[in-house]
């Protein structure tokens, strides 16, 4: 009899702790939602100006620059405006910096601009024999895209696809495919813009 109130005790405290760490979790989880919608709001037109431009989905790029800058708080994404993790390789003439990946202190892109990134990401793509065969794949069938990429090697994540997957499902990413394909965008150059002459 004298243990049920040891129990009740022990029981109130183990509930109190269970609560205590959901509410936690819940809140780190809304925390994220919330980075990756100011992402997604600050970065889909210029997703979708690149699709329009190259035929590489926005809801693909916008996964994958969720996922590679945790959602713009990456220090890569920060300091190097690098939203795609894109490496040097050979070829590359740019800014560096070097971070810890696969490998220790690995080489990165750096960018002057995220929309650098995002231009230098579609030429990574278009330019790359290893994923021409993607541009053959459906713009709206996004699971074969996030599939395509994995398989030919953009990283080495064996759940790479899945990731982005869950992300274009999460955040309906795959409603910016669709007003494209729709034609419910309008394209504006920005490359192309002239100055007022006053």
């Amino acid at each position: 009899m004298l243990l049920q109130p040891y129990f009740t005790a022990f029981s109130k405290t183990f509930v109190i702790a269970v609560l205590a760490l959901s509410t936690v979790h819940v809140s780190a989880q809304n925390k994220q939602n919330e980075k990756a919608l100011e992402y997604i709001e600050k970065y889909k037109d210029l997703a979708i100006r690149e699709q329009i431009r190259t035929g590489i989905p926005a809801s693909i790029k916008l996964a994958q620059g969720i996922y590679e800058t945790g959602a713009g708080t990456s220090e890569l994404s920060q300091n190097a405006n690098n939203h795609f993790g894109i490496k040097c390789h050979k070829d590359w003439t740019g800014k560096k910096t070097y971070h810890d990946d696969d490998e220790k202190g690995e080489c990165f892109r750096v960018y002057d601009s995220p929309a650098d990134s995002y231009r230098d990401h579609s030429i990574f793509l278009t330019k790359g024999q290893r994923y021409a065969f993607l541009f053959d794949l459906e713009i709206t069938d996004y699971k074969a895209w996030a599939r395509g990429l994995k398989q030919a090697g953009y990283a080495t994540l064996p759940v790479y696809a899945n990731i982005l997957i869950k992300l274009i499902e999460e955040y309906n990413l795959s409603q910016y495919d669709q007003m494209v394909v729709k034609g419910k965008f309008e394209y504006k150059d920005e490359s192309k813009k002239t100055k007022n002459k006053s």
